[in-house]
């Protein structure tokens, strides 16, 4: 039996690959939920598969948040929003070099519009989807909250260090709004129910997705960018999350704030599982746990890609209480057995 539903939260991007999680999360946790997604980058499926999961109607608003009428849009939602989860934005790094009008003339307005929605309905709690892209080449690992912000890696990167700048001014010159801003890790895996999970795009460049592929030789290897990096094995080291531990640290922020354990207006917490895993090392740890060999070679590395970076997440435990659940080896698991289950009923859907 679920809790009784009692707060309604605003999410938005819900039917993407983290917002799904989230709402999932909420959802299990007695919360309802809006869910605003206009698809430009998610499946209505995801969608359908919460409703039908959790037998229950999630109102949806098609909402282009970019759109200068977004904030009109919002005005009509009828629930009673008690927090907004921020979690739309276009988020592929070569892309955004690629076309960084692109990320410019969506992630900030996006937020903006947002903001302009809160602000107007007094809305008090917000938390916000940000990165670990926001430290740019860090010089020392690990990194933790009072880390410099150095120069971006990216146009992506470059647009969430400026959305934490402008949520900080919000909450600074606003009484009524708390924020706090997630810097995620790198998040993998898949709901272990195998319900919701990864839908890789046109646009998608993540290493997932790829090795499913090429394991599966709907492509024939899988490219490592990169072998001459600082680490242990020359390729690139990043601290993995499963997206359902992910998922949850929303809701132990969303139950921090409406509890009053968050003191300040403005509060940034880094979420991963506080370990770094090489690109290789991952690809010998799906081996060993799946049973499946894959086929891989080096190639030049990417724009925007760093070296290493992984987090001290003791600001998450101590300030949210919150720790994460899965390993390394459940986030693969997961991810492929949702790779397995989306390939036989979500055909029509892009395969890179």
């Amino acid at each position: 039996m679920h809790k009784i539903l009692i707060k309604m939260i605003l999410v938005t991007g819900g039917a993407g690959y983290i917002g799904s999680h989230v709402i999932a999360a909420l959802l299990q946790h007695g919360y309802k939920v809006v869910n605003v997604d206009n698809f430009s980058r998610s499946h209505p499926i995801i969608h359908k598969n919460l409703e039908e999961y959790f037998s229950t109607d999630i109102p949806l608003y098609q909402i282009d948040l970019s759109d200068d009428r977004a904030f009109k849009e919002l005005m009509k939602i009828k629930e009673p929003i008690k927090a907004v989860i921020h979690l739309a934005a276009y988020k592929f790094v070569e892309e955004s070099y690629e076309d960084p009008a692109l990320y410019y003339n969506n992630n900030i307005p996006i937020l903006l519009h947002l903001l302009d929605y809160v602000n107007q309905t007094q809305i008090p709690y917000f938390i916000f989807s940000s990165s670990c892209t926001v430290y740019g080449e860090p010089d020392t690992i690990p990194v933790n909250e009072n880390t410099p912000i150095k120069e971006a890696a990216s146009p992506y990167g470059h647009t969430k260090q400026t959305c934490e700048y402008i949520l900080k001014n919000y909450a600074t010159a606003y009484d009524k709004m708390k924020v706090i801003s997630l810097r995620y890790f790198n998040p993998i895996g898949a709901h272990p129910d195998i319900m919701i999970g990864e839908i890789p795009t046109e646009k998608s460049k993540g290493l997932l997705p790829y090795l499913w592929q090429s394991v599966d030789h709907s492509l024939p290897e899988l490219i490592i960018y990169g072998h001459d990096y600082q680490t242990i094995d020359g390729t690139p080291l990043r601290d993995y999350i499963h997206v359902v531990d992910l998922a949850e640290s929303h809701v132990a922020a969303l139950e921090s704030l409406f509890s009053n354990k968050i003191n300040d207006k403005y509060e940034v917490i880094n979420v991963g599982l506080g370990k770094g895993y090489t690109v290789l090392e991952l690809i010998n740890t799906f081996e060993k746990v799946v049973g499946q060999k894959v086929p891989y070679r080096f190639g030049d590395r990417r724009r925007g890609d760093i070296s290493a970076i992984y987090t001290d997440n003791e600001k998450m435990k101590e300030l949210l209480g919150f720790s994460p659940k899965y390993n390394l080896e459940d986030m693969l698991v997961h991810s492929w057995q949702w790779y397995n289950n989306y390939k036989k009923n979500i055909k029509p859907w892009i395969i890179l």
